[in-house]
């Protein structure tokens, strides 16, 4: 099973200046001037042939790998606030044919019909795209001209086209109250597997509407998991059901302190308005967990744009109870506890991203990598058997709510505001079969 992090040869980041105009001429060809050489893209065609482009720059191919990347931990959102962004002086040319090559591959991606974009559209913004891009490579400290392929695909097929979706559902979102009105901010939600990428994306979109003048925040159903003294008592109440055992499945979560937490968030409209989300230490009693000390929650002030929320059962809905016991009949319990859950997370989504997988099996792996990263960060993790073992409570929920939640979206969606995306194992975007 391939399990690899596209993120893993990291690049030193740089800054190249560029000037770039578009326009369409009367032949309904595009023109796009980079600097002082044109491309033309021809509107009948995906591809095109284009002189090279010549930069000149200083980059080093030389980095660390970024152990974060795979960590699902809660304060992974707000470290890149606390990095310095570094940038590199030109000191010898490098031969790249940037925008001939971007273009065509952006333009093959599979998540462009998906979100309204046609070849047209991305040649008229192609400035954007380059600016988006650039600011996704500082973060992950990519160099933009040496972008491995699986590099590439993760940041021009994945996160830059959710990052357009989420502006023109958050435009929408805004055109739906009068000028005058105090508007609440858009809550996106994110239901998606574990490890399969969902808190690395958040984490660059996050960054993306911060650098683009948009205040967000950013919140996870783990940060709302029960104390491990909740923990233990939802355990003592459920003695033999493994799947209550440990925290992950529908009443483990302290849902008192969710509705108080986006109640809050979604008021956050005046500006100079401060809160602090509570968050979640995954690596604490051994990788069991427990909430967060509040002194380290994070602070966000208003006013809030959008809020991110992500979570690996986000959008699950009860089903009928003949189901649940072919699945797993300890699921019975879970079942039943998730009926409160639509009135706790998902009455406050407005717009969904369901990301999509084919076999729920790829969860221990990614979960595995996971674990690892977090070892060699020098923090405590699970051991293999372990994450084996944690793993395994939650694939009969996987089995059970997964074919509900593709077929008929997640619990009170709107299909005009929900976007699916398949990924493949190496957690990039493919066509759907």
């Amino acid at each position: 099973m391939a399990t690899l992090n596209v993120f893993s040869q990291t690049w030193q980041p740089c800054t190249v200046s560029s000037s770039l105009s578009c326009s369409n001429n009367t032949n309904n060809n595009i023109t796009i001037s980079y600097h002082s050489c044109k491309v033309h893209f021809f509107s009948n065609s995906r591809f095109f042939t284009a002189p090279t482009f010549h930069f000149t720059t200083n980059f080093s191919k030389s980095g660390s790998g970024f152990s974060w990347l795979q960590s699902s931990s809660g304060a992974a959102s707000s470290e890149y606030r606390k990095r310095p962004l570094y940038s590199a002086f030109p000191t010898k040319a490098a031969e790249v044919a940037s925008v001939q090559d971007l273009f065509e591959f952006i333009c093959s991606g599979p998540l462009l019909d998906k979100i309204g974009v046609t070849p047209e559209k991305v040649a008229d913004s192609i400035d954007k795209w380059l600016l988006y891009g650039r600011h996704v490579c500082r973060l992950f400290q990519l160099n933009e001209l040496y972008l491995t392929e699986p590099q590439k695909a993760r940041v021009y097929h994945y996160y830059i086209p959710v990052f357009l979706w989420c502006e023109d559902q958050i435009a929408h979102h805004q055109s739906t109250f009068n000028e005058e009105d105090e508007i609440p901010p858009l809550v996106i939600g994110f239901s998606a597997p574990q490890g399969c990428g969902k808190t690395t994306l958040v984490f660059a979109l996050d960054y993306l509407f911060q650098v683009t003048g948009r205040k967000s925040a950013t919140v996870s159903i783990d940060d709302f998991y029960l104390t491990a003294e909740g923990q233990s008592k939802l355990r003592e109440a459920n003695p033999g059901n493994a799947l209550l055992e440990l925290r992950g499945n529908a009443g483990s979560h302290d849902l008192a302190l969710s509705i108080e937490t986006l109640t809050a968030l979604t008021k956050m409209t005046v500006e100079g308005i401060k809160m602090k989300i509570p968050r979640y230490d995954k690596s604490a009693f051994s990788g069991k967990g427990d909430r967060a000390d509040p002194s380290t929650w994070t602070e966000v002030e208003g006013p809030l744009t959008v809020v991110l929320f992500e979570g690996w059962m986000l959008g699950f809905k009860p089903i009928p109870v003949e189901a649940v016991k072919a699945v797993d009949p300890q699921l019975e319990t879970v079942n039943k506890n998730l009926e409160a859950y639509y009135d706790a997370w998902d009455k406050y989504i407005k717009s969904w991203i369901v990301i999509k997988i084919k076999d729920p099996s790829c969860v221990y792996q990614w979960r595995l990598q996971a674990e690892i990263a977090m070892r060699e960060a020098g923090k405590p993790g699970m051991s293999d058997d372990e994450v084996r073992d944690f793993v395994s409570r939650y694939l009969p929920a996987y089995k059970a709510y997964l074919p509900t939640l593709y077929s008929e979206g997640p619990n009170g969606s709107d299909p005009e505001h929900l976007l699916t995306i398949e990924i493949d194992e190496g957690r990039n975007p493919i066509l759907a079969g």
